[in-house]
């Protein structure tokens, strides 16, 4: 007997399930986000999550009186400010169609443990330059020599971090209380009897919708670069959320869990954006001396420590707070206010005592190098990260199957 021929309403409920009824796989999605950054630096500058949260901790200075600035740029009107409600609102309409948005409360002790944490990483973001999308990935991936120092801060400040949690919760965890699941791993669904498992969806439609009126209105208003910026953060905030692609648990997980997956995705992933931007600036699309910082090497060094320790202790970094934002994380919420505060702050203070301009060198690798030798510098950078943290993560899954 012949099964029935599917109608087009089960294609596309097919189709419907593949992008939001399981999770997305984590390395082709990292290449996806890198491609994305690739384009954005060919249509304007490189991703960043650090300059629209400032934006954000400038205005709410401002309200309360603290600073004076009457440039300033509302939030809807900056660049980097919309391209970070995009990823909000992205990941958000993502979560709802695949039902797993939440309002996740938080014991009080995690919500102050968030809010350090997002000082720290506001503090970190301004001495750096970036956060750790754009002074280490995207800095890095434009051959920044302060991409490698904040590289470097972020290894050492997660490393920190991460040794104070399991020590500060070695009972827990030994007694099954709590375990070292990954920060980032997939939330659970309503019940699908539930009222939320059947509205969700719809919530979801309706604000995939209003992204679209939003982009359509900028447009209208001759706002064609905020416009797409909106597109770009939307379109991370998608696949951020679907692949749960997660920066802190590439720098996190290996020495916590010995899990690898995250941290191979992210080599991967700068060196595919890498390529990209090396083409842009070699054949003179874009000016060579783009996103290269100058906080080489003690700014960024310094800067990348603290950002380490603060987006370990939040659970979330400058791209992956915003995205779980979207997701109802209430932790996240706090960890977001005090980044932007804390990233004003510290702006503030840093160009007040002109200490901005003692962080470091602007240093380009290729003119140091050569363009051929800093691309190789960062690929062999990259590929040691890869195997380091996947040999250890077999070692690791070794040691627990010899207990």
């Amino acid at each position: 007997m012949t099964s029935p021929l599917p109608t087009f309403g089960s294609f596309l409920y097919g189709q419907y399930d593949k992008a939001f009824g399981r999770p997305w796989p984590v390395i082709p999605s990292a290449l996806v986000i890198a491609a994305l950054n690739v384009f954005l630096f060919a249509f304007d500058r490189p991703w960043t999550a650090s300059d629209g949260m400032r934006n954000w901790g400038d205005g709410l200075l401002q309200l309360f009186g603290a600073i004076h600035q009457p440039d300033l740029l509302p939030p809807l009107l900056y660049s980097g400010s919309v391209l970070n409600l995009g990823l909000l609102t992205g990941a958000m309409a993502a979560a709802l169609l695949s039902r797993e948005f939440d309002i996740r409360a938080a014991p009080i002790n995690e919500l102050i443990i968030g809010g350090l944490g997002g000082l720290l990483m506001g503090w970190g973001a301004m001495l750096s330059f970036g956060c750790n999308i754009g002074g280490f990935f995207s800095a890095l991936s434009a051959l920044s020599a302060s991409g490698v120092s904040m590289m470097a801060g972020l290894l050492v400040g997660a490393f920190i971090a991460t040794r104070y949690l399991i020590r500060k919760n070695i009972e827990l965890i030994h007694s099954g209380q709590m375990s070292l699941q990954t920060a980032c791993e997939a939330p659970a669904k309503s019940p699908p009897t539930s009222v939320t498992f059947r509205r969700q969806p719809i919530l979801g439609i309706l604000l995939a919708l209003a992204l679209v009126a939003a982009f359509i209105l900028y447009r209208q208003l001759g706002h064609v670069l905020l416009a797409a910026y909106l597109l770009f953060g939307v379109a991370f905030g998608v696949v951020f959320q679907r692949s749960r692609f997660c920066f802190v648990n590439a720098f996190r997980e290996p020495f916590m869990s010995g899990q690898s997956e995250h941290a191979r995705a992210a080599a991967l992933a700068l060196v595919f954006s890498m390529v990209g931007f090396t083409v842009l600036k070699a054949t003179d699309l874009k000016d060579a001396s783009e996103w290269v910082f100058p906080s080489f090497w003690l700014g960024a060094l310094v800067g990348g420590i603290l950002f380490g320790v603060g987006m370990v202790l939040a659970g979330g970094c400058g791209a992956g707070s915003i995205w779980r934002v979207g997701e109802g994380h209430v932790k996240l919420w706090v960890a977001v206010f005090f980044f932007a505060v804390g990233a004003s702050a510290m702006r503030q203070i840093l160009v007040r005592t002109d200490l901005i301009g003692q962080l470091g060198s602007a240093s380009f690798l290729p003119y140091i190098v050569g363009w051929l030798s800093a691309a190789w510098i960062v690929v062999i950078l990259m590929a040691l990260w890869y195997l380091v943290t996947g040999w250890n993560e077999q070692r690791k899954q070794a040691d627990v199957l010899k207990m």
